[in-house]
């Protein structure tokens, strides 16, 4: 029994190298992928080409200095991303005009020294909500924030912070 294993064993080995050399043989010089195998020559070509590119472009000045005085400047200068609020129920800003839940870009304007908070879907202004400005951050961990607050059943409260002022607006809802 036991040398009836043994040769059983060994015809299984001997059927398995068989097929695992041609297979290397089908696949011959490309990988699975398709692609052609590359010699070591080739990979470092393309790795001195690539190296000389990056040594190109280490003269580029990297900037100015950041000091105290030109900071704030830069800040306000650099395009920031909008903050975007999601609103579950239908808003109602005035008698005629309502605001359909959705995710909306937020953008903090003073319009006549009133502060009013402008939704945005894309491009297109969908509403401007009258806020009260307040030196209150809202103990929110970043200078720039949107957020809905519960204010009850029917309303909500809106906080929006930027580096131009903080404010706030509670709103009807329809649910």
């Amino acid at each position: 029994m036991k040398k009836l294993w043994i040769i059983i064993l060994i015809m299984v080995f001997s059927i398995g190298n068989t097929a695992s050399a041609d297979m290397w043989d089908y696949f011959g010089d490309q990988n699975s992928y398709g692609q052609k195998a590359v010699t070591d020559e080739e990979f470092d070509k393309a790795l001195e080409s690539k190296m000389k590119k990056k040594r190109k472009n280490k003269n580029i000045p990297k900037g100015e200095e950041f000091h105290q005085s030109n900071e704030t400047q830069f800040i306000k200068e650099t395009e920031e991303e909008l903050p975007v609020l999601c609103i579950p129920a239908e808003l109602i800003i005035s008698e005629s005009k309502t605001v359909p839940p959705g995710h909306y870009q937020v953008i903090g304007e003073k319009i006549n020294g009133k502060p009013v908070l402008k939704l945005y879907q894309a491009h297109y202004l969908i509403g401007e909500i009258p806020a009260i400005e307040t030196k209150d951050d809202f103990n929110q961990p970043t200078v720039q924030f949107v957020k809905l607050i519960n204010n009850g059943e029917k309303q909500v409260k809106i906080i929006f912070g930027s580096l131009d002022f903080n404010a706030y607006s509670i709103i009807n809802t329809t649910e």
